[in-house]
Parts: structure tokens; sequence; C-alpha cells
């Protein structure tokens, strides 16, 4: 049996450790923070009674049957549709763009057909495929839905314009042309009862699985451990001596109102003299629960800097130039895996992050079988 170490208490470090634990390897995770679920770390609000998502709103969503299936053994999920709103020119709407959307916005009553042949007719065409944020929204949708909506909200999230950012974040976000208003088109959907941090804790619960909180775990103390599987930031693992990554990170201005504030879990607000990007109030994250008293967070979102808790990977030419020269370092580490979100310098959701801590347990346990090398990346972060 091997003795292993975690960097990092979110959804990777927590699966792999209940993984690894549960074949009978002895695991120690460490923790810089105070808590464990990392940016999914929730906790009840002493004033309100809320259960408040710490780092910002987080939804639990998937098609994925076997990650359902695995998440629901250390914890109970209650259904949860996401349904989104947007403020822009003084009126709300529903995000994503759908029919509703598209006919309040307009000022018609267009049929799923008709709606389509319009959204042909406005988008710009062009005779090269879109290669920024700002082509595959004008060819998507045409100026107007695309300033609307858009423009003005992605350039307070990234700090940039839209036409410096790749075609690939736009299309995330899908536009329907029915009345649905999930803004996840996902199997399943939901969110934990008591919150992401008992998920978390549960998967700890092991007696060979050793929690350090509060810890820093650095490069030199890799020599005392058998393997280490890293899903904290993979420039940190080597002191940042090439340069820093760079992230978007957020801070959260809190208020506490009676009653409902907004009627809604999240609203984004488009306008650029709007800012902050969107409010979020908690207690609709529960609707299984109720609450006299509410709170909310404006989100305002800025460059991250030393110290700050990072949430997007900005990937740009830069920075992408930069996470080669640590992959290619990391290649020649000795017994070291790196894993996540930070770890491989990507922006996914949980569901992700959960089935890829599964797949990277079963290839460290198939690789201490057959005694063969674990590798250092199991997904490219390139």
């Amino acid at each position: 049996m091997s003795h292993i170490a975690i960097v990092g208490a979110g959804f990777s470090g927590a699966v792999l450790a209940q993984e690894l634990g549960k074949a009978g390897h002895t695991v120690d995770v460490f923790d810089e923070r105070p808590h464990v679920a990392g940016n999914c770390h929730t906790a009840r609000d002493e004033a309100t009674g809320v259960m408040v998502h710490t780092y910002g709103p987080h939804i639990f969503h998937t098609s994925n049957d076997r990650v359902w299936e695995y998440v629901q053994q250390f914890g109970v999920f209650m259904p949860f549709t996401n349904r989104v709103k947007a403020i822009t020119g003084g009126r709300v709407y529903s995000l994503p763009i759908n029919l509703l959307t598209i006919n309040q916005f307009a000022g018609k009553a267009f049929s799923p057909v008709q709606a389509e042949q319009y959204f042909s007719q406005i988008g710009e065409r062009t005779d090269t495929p879109p290669e920024s944020f700002e082509q595959q929204g004008l060819y998507l949708m045409g100026p107007d839905f695309y300033h609307a909506f858009f423009s003005g909200y992605t350039t307070k999230q990234w700090g940039v314009p839209p036409s410096a950012l790749p075609a690939s974040i736009l299309k995330r976000l899908p536009v329907r042309f029915n009345y649905d208003d999930n803004y996840y088109a996902s199997k399943f959907q939901g969110i934990p009862r008591d919150g992401y941090t008992a998920i978390v804790e549960a998967l700890l619960d092991l007696p060979n699985v050793h929690l350090h909180l509060g810890t820093r775990f650095t490069r030199d103390q890799a020599t005392g451990y058998d393997h280490v599987f890293c899903s904290g930031p993979i420039d940190d693992w080597f002191g940042c001596d090439e340069g820093r990554l760079g992230y978007r990170t957020l801070d959260f201005v809190r208020e506490d109102h009676e009653g409902d504030f907004q009627g809604n879990a999240v609203i984004n607000y488009c306008d650029m003299s709007v800012p902050w990007t969107r409010i979020s109030e908690h207690k609709h994250f529960a609707p299984w629960e109720t609450h006299a008293k509410t709170v909310v967070f404006k989100e305002y979102s800025r460059l991250c800097e030393v110290g700050d808790t990072p949430y997007y990977p900005i990937r740009l030419v830069e920075e992408k130039s930069l996470l080669a020269r640590y992959v290619s370092r990391a290649q020649q580490e000795s017994n070291v895996t790196f894993v996540g979100r930070l770890g491989t310098y990507r922006y996914i959701d949980m569901h992700v992050t959960i089935a890829e801590a599964l797949d990277v347990a079963a290839r460290y346990l198939e690789c201490t079988r057959t005694q063969t090398a674990m590798p250092k990346f199991v997904v490219d972060p390139l």
C-alpha cells in the first residue's frame, strides 16, 4: 500500500482521497484554507440561517449517470433548476436567450420557426468561422442582441474586449428557439440539501484519510510520499518562478434584507454602467427552506493578484505560452500527477472534476497493480 499526498481538499482531492483510501492506501490531504470543499464551500449564515455558497453560486448538473450516482452516495441532492434572469436597458429578460427573450426584446410574437429564420437574417455571416467571442456573438444573434446581453457583461467579467476572447467561451451558452429557460441542458440538476461542504466531508471520512487544513504543502515535501496528486495551481508548485498564470477573481459585496430581495437566485447585469456582473440571492438556491431574512451578494470581477482566490483561468496567448513551459517542467517531475481546475489550468464544472478524479484514481490503482508509471497529466491541459 502507498503513502499518498493530495494537495487540495476540493472535489478533485476529496474524490481521489475516497477512492484511494477505500482501496487501502494511506492518504494525507492538505489544504491552505481552514475549510474543505474549495470554491464549492458552503456554510450556514448565522444572521439569516441561509445556506451560503461562500465563493459564489454552484449548481450541480451533469448528464453523466456514473457521476450522478456517485455523488448521491455522499448526500441528498434536492431538485433545482437554474433559471437565470438578465437586466439590460432597464428591462428584465430570461437567460439563456430563448423564445421568450427573443419575442420580448424584439417586440414580436415569433413561432420557433420564425425566430430561427429571424436570427439567420440578423446574424452577421462571414466567409470564415468566427474566431473571437465578438465574432461568434455577431454571427449567432446580430449586433442588437449581442450588445444588449453579452458585450458589456463579458467585458466586465474578463476585463478585456470580447474581440480578444476566443469564440469557444460564447459557444458554451445556447440560443433556444423554444420557451425552455433552464440554464443547463443536463440530464440531472440539483443542489445538496446540506450543502457541498457536507458532501466533501463525507468523501474524506475514512480512517486512513488524514486531513490537514490551514497547511501549505510544498514541492520539497513530495519526497516523503510514494505519490502526490496536486490539485493546487500548477505554477505555484514551481514557486511561480516562470511567472504567474493569469486568473480572474471575484469580489463579493454582501447586503442583508428582509423578505425577498430579487425573487430569483441569480440576476445578471449586462450594462457597462452597472459595475457588478450579477447579484445572487442565496436562499433561492434552497427553495425547500423558508427564511424571513435574506442575504444577497453583488459580484465584481477583476484580475487575480497574489493572495486572491483564483476563479477563471484566462488562457489567452500569453497564458498558454506560460502554461506550456510549466507543463514541460511537470513532465520531468517524479511521482507527481496534476489534476483538477488549478492543476491543469482549465475552467471545468464540478461534474467534470469528479469524473476526471474517478478516472485518475482508477488509473493509479491500475498502475500500482501493473507496476507501471503514473502519467503527470491524465487530461492534456494544453
